[in-house]
C-alpha cells in the first residue's frame, strides 16, 4: 500500500477518536502501526445500563462496534470517502463484567467497489474471551467510480 501517506492511518485514528460522541462516552483511541482500529472505553456510572448490577448497557457496546468498525474501513482505504453502515451485527457472548473497562479491535477485511466488510470483537481481557462479536458491511456514499479507493496491492 505504498500510496497511502505513513501518517493516514494515524490520521484516521485521531479524527475519529475526537468526535463528540466516542469523547461523551470517553472512549479513546489506542494506535498502532497495523491496520486493525482499537478503542478502549473506561468504566463509567454514565454507562450502566442495569443499575441493579452494574453492566454497562448492550447499546453502548453495539454503539462503539459500529465506530470501530467503521475506523477499520478508513485506515483500510487510500484516500479519504465518504461511507455509512449499511448492516452490523452483534453476538453477544456475555455480560460484560461491572466496573471494568472494555477494548474493541476490529478489521476490515474486504474491500469491494461499493461495500466493505469489517470483523470486529468487545472484550475485556483478552481477544480470546469475548463479550461481543460483530461482522459490518460498510456502503461507499460518494460518486463516482470507487477503484481509487481500493489498496494498491487489491482489495484487503
Amino acid at each position: 500500500m505504498s500510496e497511502i501517506p505513513q501518517n493516514w492511518r494515524e490520521l484516521i485514528r485521531a479524527g475519529m477518536g475526537k468526535t463528540p460522541f466516542t469523547a461523551s462516552l470517553g472512549a479513546e483511541v489506542l494506535t498502532g502501526g497495523d491496520d486493525v482500529a482499537r478503542l478502549r472505553l473506561p468504566w463509567s456510572e454514565k454507562l450502566i445500563g442495569d443499575p441493579a448490577t452494574g453492566i454497562v448497557h448492550g447499546g453502548v457496546i453495539t454503539a462503539m462496534l459500529d465506530h470501530c468498525c467503521g475506523m477499520a474501513v478508513g485506515i483500510s482505504l487510500r484516500k479519504p470517502a465518504p461511507y455509512a453502515t449499511l448492516d452490523l451485527r452483534i453476538d453477544y457472548m456475555k455480560p460484560a463484567e461491572p466496573r471494568r473497562e472494555i477494548f474493541f479491535e476490529a478489521r476490515c477485511v474486504k474491500i469491494g467497489h461499493e461495500i466493505a466488510f469489517t470483523r470486529g470483537c468487545a472484550f475485556q481481557t483478552t481477544a480470546d474471551d469475548p463479550i461481543a462479536l460483530c461482522t459490518g458491511a460498510f456502503m461507499f456514499t460518494g460518486r463516482g467510480s470507487l477503484a481509487a479507493l481500493i489498496p494498491a496491492d487489491g482489495p484487503v
